[in-house]
């Protein structure tokens, strides 16, 4: 029976107030929807960390015929300098960082470079004479990508070195460049959030004060004339909540997996969404429940 009077108070209230209700709840599905917007992209940056990093490889050009940079002023690499490079790979000291390595001549080279570029003017000019030949090293911890670079650069014969994850570290730092912005917009959302949420708690109290003194008056707990009011908050929260994870479900099953599911990008999924909305729609009723508290504290007393 009180169970069913708290009910029919909190629908009330809501119905009375439901233009702030309604307020609260677009707020909150808003705030989450960048978080949750904020978390995913950090988990789409990591899976593509994942994917991408254990492809990283460093390139190691030798000097070609016509060279014109000072490490290469004896000409094009010798046999004993691609020798030399290829025995200091294989020392104690570097197979600490590589894997495994492999040897790309000119040929390989260019017949690859034919590939990349058929149909262009690039595949016409360019010979087979002008194209490096090259060491291709793969590491056993992308993150030491550094320190064989810096031990194969102005070694005998190598022109240039060049490692993959150098190239690839400006997009992440894109992407999260990206994940701060939302992560920032969703601070200030929540922050209007728990403005709002007071607001509508405290008109309602008000509205109602004469049953909450009268409750008083007979003897009921300040917890049971309370609850009303902190589920009224709770219960547009949790809309708001729904509404996030169901955004945020729609577009990553509707676009993010058919525009970018590709053999070189695996994008999040809906199972990533499903993964977070516990912590979405949770979170959303413990701010609410306390926001609506800490109003209480001070107007249901009143």
């Amino acid at each position: 029976m009180r169970f069913r009077f708290v009910i029919s108070r909190t629908f009330k209230g809501l119905f009375a107030n439901s233009a702030m209700a309604l307020s609260v709840a677009l707020v909150t599905f808003v705030s989450l929807l960048f978080v949750g917007a904020a978390v995913l992209l950090q988990t789409q940056i990591g899976s593509m960390k994942d994917d991408w990093y254990d492809k990283v490889e460093v390139s190691a050009f030798l000097c070609p015929v016509d060279a014109i940079s000072a490490q290469c002023a004896s000409g094009e690499a010798s046999e004993e300098q691609i020798a030399a490079i290829r025995e200091y790979l294989e020392t104690d000291e570097m197979q600490e960082y590589v894997e495994s390595y492999a040897f790309e001549t000119k040929a390989e080279a260019y017949e690859r470079f034919q590939e990349r570029m058929e149909g262009t003017s690039w595949a016409q000019v360019l010979t087979e004479e002008q194209m490096q030949a090259s060491f291709r090293i793969k590491l056993k911890d992308p993150t030491e990508y550094e320190v064989v670079a810096e031990a194969l650069s102005g070694r005998s014969g190598v022109d240039t070195v060049v490692d993959q994850r150098a190239q690839l570290e400006p997009i992440f730092n894109v992407l999260n460049k990206l994940t701060l912005a939302a992560g920032a917009l969703a601070a200030v959302m929540i922050l209007t959030a728990l403005l709002l949420m007071p607001t509508t708690i405290r008109l309602s109290a008000m509205s109602r004060r004469n049953e909450t003194e009268i409750m008083r008056y007979v003897g009921a707990s300040n917890f049971f004339i309370e609850l009303p009011f902190i589920l009224e908050g709770v219960l547009s929260a949790l809309l708001g909540a729904v509404l996030a994870v169901a955004g945020l479900y729609v577009v990553v099953e509707q676009f993010i997996q058919k525009w970018f599911t590709n053999e070189w990008l695996r994008p999040i999924s809906s199972a990533d969404v499903l993964r977070i909305s516990p912590a979405l729609i949770v979170g959303a009723a413990v701010v609410a429940a306390l926001a609506s508290w800490v109003t209480l504290r001070r107007y249901a007393r009143v």
